[in-house]
């Protein structure tokens, strides 16, 4: 009897440990991915040259993956986030590859962008750390934290992003044309916001560090 019990935990434990390297990210294909398929766009490592496209380097796991996965239709259902060019980029690529394109990106050091506008710093300051009460804009850093380092899944981190890209996407999210956003929240507060605000606030967030 405790000959079989053994030989039971010692079945279970192997085929635990099957299990968990099977689950395990493939890092070197995700690397190959990388650098033939995203690297045009955001560079190898994650750190794009081109505000048009996203700095991915340093950005949460979860979050990347998360927005890996919305820019695909699954099962024939439409996009959660609609983007043709990403569309057809993640076509072919599976949960699993995902994953590990989003551990990828995350496990590289971000070459953070700074601040470019002196004359909207007290602007930007005023909203991301206290937002615009008259309006019902909450502070930015009650999301995305005081140094705009974000939390995982969820809130994205923002310190050192282009700012360019930072105000196309609080654009999108109030001309309803980004809708991926958690109980609408980003939305709701963008809507709020004229254009000067979101670009004395994006300019802000990229020199947070």
């Amino acid at each position: 009897m405790i000959k079989r019990s053994l030989l039971l935990s010692s079945l279970l434990l192997l085929a635990g440990s099957l299990q968990a390297q099977d689950q395990a990210p493939d890092l070197a294909k995700a690397k190959q991915t990388a650098e033939t398929i995203c690297a045009g766009c955001h560079g190898a490592d994650g750190n794009s040259q081109l505000a048009a496209n996203p700095k991915l380097a340093g950005q949460h796991e979860d979050y990347l993956f998360k927005q890996l996965r919305e820019f695909k239709g699954w099962n024939g259902a439409a996009p959660v986030r609609e983007n043709a060019v990403m569309g057809a980029m993640v076509a072919g690529l599976e949960e699993a590859d995902m994953k590990a394109l989003a551990k990828h990106f995350a496990s590289s050091e971000l070459k953070p962008e700074p601040a470019k506008n002196i004359e909207t710093v007290d602007l930007g300051q005023k909203i991301w750390r206290a937002g615009i009460a008259s309006k019902g804009v909450p502070a930015c850093a009650a999301c995305h934290g005081p140094a705009g380092a974000g939390l995982p899944a969820q809130y994205p981190r923002i310190s050192g992003q282009f700012a360019e890209y930072t105000e196309a996407q609080l654009k999108g999210f109030r001309d309803g044309v980004r809708a991926n956003d958690p109980n609408r929240m980003m939305r709701m507060i963008a809507i709020k916001m004229t254009d000067p605000e979101i670009k004395a606030v994006a300019d802000y967030a990229a020199g947070l560090r």
